[in-house]
């Protein structure tokens, strides 16, 4: 099993989404079609995350950005109850297979304008159950210590005014 874990303040792409080569670069076209269909606070959020995810899913791969592998080789879709669905090609999916990796679970969580991200990357057939719990798992240990360390910046700000 690998992990793979990002974090992200929603606002660090707002900039870089009005620009529609950085969203064909990043993006899958089933993606930007899900974003499409929110509302533009929504699809801003529903973008970071896939960001997020894709982030997560390359620390799983151990290559980052680069060697071959783009960010659009990282789709994160929906499967029929909505639950984010990790999708490789090309560069990412022959890193993948090196690893001996047969699926990768991701889990998404947004709070205030954070969004984390933990991806896991299962190395034998019958991780997959387990796998999305502990990314599940992860996902709300992080949220909860970046929640933690705002309200303790928020009340450090207070007792210094």
């Amino acid at each position: 099993m690998r992990i793979g874990v990002d974090v992200l303040a929603i606002g660090e792409l707002d900039r870089l989404h009005t620009r529609g080569w950085f969203r064909r670069h990043t993006y899958d076209e089933r993606e930007l079609e899900l974003a499409g269909s929110l509302s533009p606070s929504r699809a801003r959020e529903f973008l970071a995350g896939r960001f997020a995810a894709k982030e997560a899913v390359l620390k799983v791969l151990g290559t980052g950005f680069g060697k071959g592998i783009s960010p659009a080789h990282v789709s994160v879709l929906r499967d029929d109850r909505s639950a984010p669905v990790v999708r490789l090609a090309g560069a990412a999916a022959r890193r993948a297979g090196e690893l001996g990796i047969g699926a990768i679970t991701v889990s998404i969580a947004h709070k205030n304008e954070c969004v984390v991200a933990v991806a896991i990357g299962d190395t034998s057939p019958g991780e997959t159950a387990l796998g999305t719990d502990l990314a599940a798992a992860g996902a709300r240990i992080a949220l909860d210590k970046i929640a933690r360390s705002r309200a303790d910046i928020g009340k450090a700000r207070n007792s210094h005014a």
